[in-house]
């Protein structure tokens, strides 16, 4: 995979962080050029010769490795080192976009210990969504070999990643939120798997309760030209291949499931659109940039944060019309079968289905809470606004799990209702089936 600082996906940042992809760095130049900005600068320039936050106006000499230890102080559970290993890929590519300042030596370093399996130690709790600083701060300090790295296949190698990183490297490498990035755009390339897996899942209902095409028909799709809505439409039309529904209307769940699927997808382009431009962007205060130093705000993560809470936002009206779904499955008004699809009447059947997809559904309403809503005022007032991107990126990866089984419930009692009842037994395997169902290639 090559970095070149503008290209980088949020698939190839999920298939960088578990599917074992090496990185290369296409071209050093906007670094070196960045680089070259930085050490001509005279006169005041934050965080080379000033102190950070509320110390801007501080003049200091060489206060960068003290800033990088004073920085490392994260708590709660160490993040997996997939998410670490994201994490460095997001912030290469971005050393690598230029405008940093930072030695651009330390980039092939970085991408050593991508390719070596090397990763930081980073606990969970530490950013706000204005920069990932204790996250990246503790990878400073593993290069310079006051902290160990991390390596999947212990014991580590004795040759770990090293580099000397100079005063004037240290917010230069730590201006950046690249943790919230990495999570985000592993979060939106799986959701887009999840979404897209619902669509399957739907079709079987619609199949499973002769539900209507009708509001599926291009003539209904071209009235509202939604995009996501046109293309779920579509996509549901090609996968049913029973006749037309005698019902003159189906409940919401089936007659506007394009209009509330659409518009999550919709929502996650939009999100996934968001993350990528970060993704590729010089988020760096101050940026170099020409022959100055750049004060500035890049950093700040709203357009990010915002984006997510519309997803999950938009997640759980999705996982709400699939429960919905679920219910007309144990109706025997719309399958013809014994209520909650058992084999004889007054048996249980899927029943439970039904609480344990509105457990999950309840578990996506509370992670859909806006994060963008509330604030910070920190760093004696320096630092009087967050954008909480960390915690939005951090509630769209917990969102996987409550929309798969809300989803696997429905697929569930799709697949009983297509293939006919059983008798009552544990559920517990047929739901881990349907899971799995929903992973395999579409």
């Amino acid at each position: 995979m090559e970095l070149d600082g503008a290209g980088l996906t949020c698939a190839q940042v999920h298939e960088a962080a578990y599917g074992g992809a090496r990185v290369t760095i296409a071209s050093l130049d906007r670094a070196r050029a960045a680089w070259a900005t930085a050490q001509e600068l005279k006169g005041p320039v934050y965080g080379r010769s000033t102190g950070v936050g509320a110390n801007r106006g501080v003049l200091v000499e060489e206060p960068g490795l003290d800033l990088l230890r004073s920085h490392v102080c994260g708590a709660g559970p160490l993040i997996p080192p997939a998410r670490a290993r994201a994490m460095l890929v997001v912030r290469l590519n971005q050393l690598a976009a230029g405008g940093s300042g930072i030695d651009p030596a330390v980039l092939p370093v970085l991408a050593d210990a991508i390719n070596g399996g090397f990763t930081p130690p980073i606990q969970t709790y530490g950013a706000i969504g204005t920069g990932d600083l204790t996250a990246l701060a503790t990878t400073a300090l593993c290069l310079l070999g006051e902290l160990p790295w991390h390596h999947e296949l212990p014991p580590s190698p004795a040759d770990q990643p090293r580099f000397p990183l100079a005063s004037g490297d240290a917010l230069p490498f730590i201006s950046s939120g690249a943790a919230t990035l990495a999570d985000a755009a592993i979060a939106c390339h799986r959701l887009r798997h999840l979404l897209e897996a619902a669509v399957d899942v739907a079709a079987m209902s619609f199949a499973a309760v002769h539900a209507s095409a009708e509001p599926l028909a291009a003539a209904v799709q071209e009235a509202r030209p939604h995009p996501g809505q046109a293309a779920v439409a579509a996509r549901l039309r090609g996968l049913l291949t029973q006749a037309p529904g005698t019902r003159v209307q189906d409940p919401y769940g089936y007659r506007a499931f394009a209009q509330v699927h659409g518009a999550a997808m919709d929502t996650l382009d939009r999100a996934a659109a968001a993350v990528e431009t970060d993704l590729n962007a010089a988020t760096e205060n101050p940026l170099f940039s020409g022959s100055l130093a750049w004060h500035n705000g890049n950093f700040h993560s709203a357009p990010v944060s915002l984006a997510l809470d519309a997803l999950r936002a938009a997640l759980v009206q999705a996982a709400q019309l699939s429960a919905a779904r679920l219910a007309t499955l144990m109706d025997p008004g719309y399958t013809g079968r014994h209520p909650f699809l058992a084999d004889r009447p007054g048996s249980s059947g899927l029943l439970i289905l039904e609480y344990v997809a509105q457990d999950a559904l309840a578990e996506l309403r509370h992670l859909a809470h806006p994060v963008t809503t509330g604030t910070a005022v920190i760093s004696l007032g320096t630092e009087d606004h967050a954008g909480f991107a960390t915690q939005a990126a951090r509630h769209a990866l917990r969102c996987l799990e409550p929309l798969e089984i809300v989803l696997a419930c429905e697929h569930t009692a799709a697949t009983r209702a297509l293939n006919g009842p059983t008798p009552d037994r544990p559920l517990t395997a047929d739901l881990t089936t349907s899971r799995h169902a929903l992973h395999q290639p579409l």
